[in-house]
Parts: structure tokens; C-alpha cells; sequence
């Protein structure tokens, strides 16, 4: 069984507003990830967030850990639940291939260029709590590299929305969203 989790806590500092409420054809970004996720997983959860359209997890051991403490949040909830491996994305993250789960088999995985877009094992918990325990680098790639993580390019890269100008242009050529 695969969680999917959509990685919902940054500070949309770029953005300069609450980058998961922008919308794009009418629904929000959020609301969008979740959609896509539920396609592919038993279950849908949200990281960083007190609120979604899907269960909301807080970043583990608490916020301001980036990326990292949301995927340590639903890998504890994977490993908690018994789940396999948790498919993770950012609440940007557009337009991946229909086959993304497949690209990404067997865990670990992750989109080159886009680390937060990933495959990763339950069993990685104890590795995500080390890094973010201790004193190294609290990277998305020194976890990748940690698990032995394999880098996947993808034809089409997802859209990577930082800035009020990313979207507009997402906007005006929107991605295969199915």
C-alpha cells in the first residue's frame, strides 16, 4: 500500500501569499495535489498544514524543518498505519506523467531536479530521523543519498511554482492535469 503525501508547509516566501490557496482552473493548487495523489494512493494525507482537503499531519519533530520534516511526518504515519512506501510531492507540483508511481517503483525514488517528488519506504524512517536529529546536511538529496535513493528523469518535467509569474504562465499553457 502506498500514502501519498503532499507536502503543504512552506512559507511561500517567493509567492508572497499562501501559495497552496492559488488557484489555477478554478481549484487550488491543494486541492489539485490531492486530487492527483488519490489517484495513485490508498490514502491521501497533508503535511504542514492545520487544514485540507485531506487529513493534515504536522511536520515531524516539529515545523521549520523543510521538506524533510514533512516526509519524516508520513513515514512515521506510514510505518504507524502499515503502509509500504509513502509517494510524496510538493503542493506545486503539476502536470506529472500519468505513470508516475510506476517511474518511480521500486522505492527509493525521486524526479532529478525535483527531490520533493519521490518514492520512499516506510522502513527509511529511522534514516529521515538521524539526519534531522543530527548535525549534517538536512537535505532532500543527503536523504536520497542516505537511502540510496535512485534519480528518475521524466520527459516532461512538473511545473515548479514559486512565483505569482510561475503560475501565470502555468496559466496560459496549463499541463495535462489528468
Amino acid at each position: 500500500m502506498i500514502l501519498g503525501c503532499i507536502l503543504a508547509g512552506g512559507q511561500s516566501q517567493r509567492f508572497g501569499s499562501d501559495k497552496a490557496l492559488a488557484e489555477i482552473g478554478g481549484h487550488t493548487l491543494l486541492a489539485q495535489a490531492v486530487d492527483l495523489l488519490t489517484g495513485w494512493c490508498e490514502l491521501v494525507v497533508v503535511v504542514g498544514r492545520e487544514t485540507a482537503p485531506a487529513p493534515c499531519l504536522p511536520d515531524w519533530p516539529r515545523s521549520g524543518m523543510g521538506p524533510l520534516g514533512g516526509i519524516a511526518a508520513a513515514l512515521h504515519f506510514a510505518i504507524d498505519e502499515g503502509y509500504e512506501a509513502v509517494l510524496t510531492c510538493g503542493v506545486d507540483s503539476l502536470g506529472m506523467p500519468d505513470d508516475l508511481p510506476g517511474l518511480l517503483a521500486p522505492a527509493p525514488a525521486y524526479v532529478d531536479g525535483q527531490p520533493v517528488i519521490g518514492l520512499w519506504p516506510a522502513s527509511a524512517v529511522s534514516t529521515i530521523e538521524a539526519i534531522l536529529e543530527g548535525q549534517g546536511r538536512h537535505s532532500m538529496r543527503a536523504f536520497a543519498e542516505a537511502i540510496g535513493a535512485r534519480a528518475i528523469t521524466l520527459a516532461r518535467p512538473p511545473a515548479n511554482i514559486n512565483t505569482p509569474q510561475d503560475l501565470a504562465a502555468l496559466a496560459k499553457r496549463p499541463p495535462d492535469l489528468s
